[in-house]
C-alpha cells in the first residue's frame, strides 16, 4: 500500500494507544513512524531481488517480530505498539501486491492487484509500458478496493484525530505530502504513457 495510506493507519493506531495511555509527543511520532518506516527500504532496492523492496528482510515479519519480542522482555509498552505496527504494515503488504513474508525468497499474499497469469507473465507484461512501474502506479490508482481503502483510512485518521489525540492535530498535513508524491507520480506516469 502507499505510504499516505500507512501513515494514515499510524496516526489511528497512534490515536487510540493516545487515549488509554496518554503519550508524550516523543511516543506519539514513534509509533506513527512504525507504522510507515520500512517502506524507505525503496533505496535499498537494487540490492533485492527482482529489484523489488518487499523481497528485502525489512518487508519480513522478523523485524516486527523482534521489536515485539523486545518490548516483551523489557516491558516496554513503546516498543510492543511498534512491533505490533510493523506487523499489521507487513500484513497489509501481502493483500495488494504480496511481500517476502518470511524471507525465504518466495512472495506470500493474496495479490489482489495482480491475476495468478500476469504474475507468473510480468517480464511480457512490463515491456508494454514506456516506464515499467506505471503497470503497478496504474492498477494501484485504477482498483476500487484501493480507492475505498484510501478513503476509509483518511476518514478515519480524521476522526481518531479529533476525538482522540487532538493536541497532535498538526501531524495531519503530513498525510497530503505523502498522498501528493503519490498523485504526482501517478500524473507525471499518465503523461509519459500517451505520449
Amino acid at each position: 500500500m502507499h505510504i499516505n495510506l500507512l501513515y494514515g493507519i499510524g496516526r489511528i493506531t497512534a490515536s487510540i494507544c493516545h487515549i488509554f495511555l496518554q503519550m508524550n509527543l516523543f511516543e506519539f511520532i514513534i509509533i506513527v513512524l512504525s507504522a510507515f518506516l520500512i517502506d524507505f527500504d525503496i533505496f535499498f532496492s537494487k540490492f533485492a531481488k527482482d529489484h523489488n523492496h518487499r523481497n528485502l528482510f525489512t518487508h519480513s515479519i522478523w523485524p516486527g517480530c523482534i521489536i515485539l519480542i523486545l518490548g516483551i522482555i523489557f516491558f516496554n509498552l513503546l516498543l510492543i505498539i511498534c512491533g505490533v505496527s510493523l506487523l499489521i504494515h507487513v500484513s497489509i503488504d501481502t493483500l495488494d501486491w504480496g511481500t517476502n513474508l518470511f524471507y525465504t525468497g518466495k512472495t506470500i499474499g493474496l495479490k489482489c492487484l495482480i491475476s495468478p497469469e500476469e504474475y507468473k507473465n510480468i517480464d511480457e507484461i512490463l515491456p508494454n509500458y514506456k516506464v515499467a512501474h506505471s503497470f503497478f502506479i496504474f492498477r494501484y490508482y485504477n482498483n476500487n478496493g484501493c480507492r475505498v481503502a484510501e478513503i476509509s483510512v483518511f476518514i478515519l485518521m480524521i476522526l481518531t484525530t479529533l476525538f482522540l489525540a487532538s493536541e497532535f492535530w498538526y501531524f495531519i498535513p503530513i498525510y497530503f505530502f505523502f498522498l501528493g508524491i503519490h498523485l504526482y507520480e501517478y500524473k507525471k506516469l499518465k503523461e509519459i504513457e500517451n505520449r
